[in-house]
């Protein structure tokens, strides 16, 4: 094991950051860097709060991440430019994401498995609730599928790989990501049966204007 201060660790720390810049590190994706990074990652917070940084590292649920450090007078008047680029996410896609992470609690509440995995016809109807009735079946399908293909991007939701027909024909696999823990927090949560009437408000008032057209 390569000791603090030593060659190898600082190029282990190098890795560790490069690899952090490039996205998430989660335990089971690379054991033996995950346990280099708890080993490094007071060194690796020192590191990245030079560029504006910070880590977050969820030890229990298998993840790190970077996220821009909140702002402070002296970052402002540096002008440290934000590495991590804030990302703009469509009216659908958030809602789909906190539908995610509803399932994902009421999932954790029932014990048992630690791997929330779903077809893509069970989220299709996660969403299809909550959005104006639609005559064209197809494009609705299609769009709701584009959503899929958006949080699959944003790390959120990995997409498996089948072993063979799905039973029932249900569609595609797709795990739940724990990291989405980190992004909907359990206030938000809390708060959450409270905003399904706005966003459905919001949802049927789009599909309105697009009627009066």
């Amino acid at each position: 094991m390569a000791e603090q201060g030593s060659p190898a660790a600082t190029d282990d720390l190098s890795m560790l950051v490069i690899t952090l810049l490039k996205g998430v590190i989660y335990q089971e994706g690379d054991a033996s860097q995950w346990q280099a990074l708890l080993r490094l990652q007071a060194r690796v917070r020192d590191y990245v709060s030079v560029l504006g940084l910070e880590l977050i590292l969820d030890e229990s649920e298998g993840y790190a991440f970077l996220c821009s450090r909140p702002a402070t007078g002296e970052d402002e008047g540096g002008k440290i430019p934000r590495l991590v680029a804030r990302r703009s996410l469509s009216f659908p896609v958030s809602l789909l994401l906190a539908l995610l992470r509803k399932k994902l609690a009421e999932f954790d509440a029932g014990g048992g498995e630690t791997r929330l995995i779903l077809t893509r016809d069970e989220i299709v109807e996660l969403l299809r609730l909550f959005l104006p009735e639609r005559s064209n079946e197809a494009r609705l399908t299609d769009q709701i599928e584009s959503h899929l293909n958006k949080i699959v991007e944003l790390g959120f939701l990995r997409k498996l790989k089948p072993a063979g027909a799905v039973a029932g024909g249900e569609g595609s696999l797709y795990e739940v990501r724990r990291i989405l823990k980190a992004f909907v927090d359990a206030q938000w949560l809390a708060d959450f049966d409270g905003r399904l009437a706005a966003y459905q408000a919001h949802l049927t008032g789009k599909a309105g204007e697009s009627g009066d057209e």
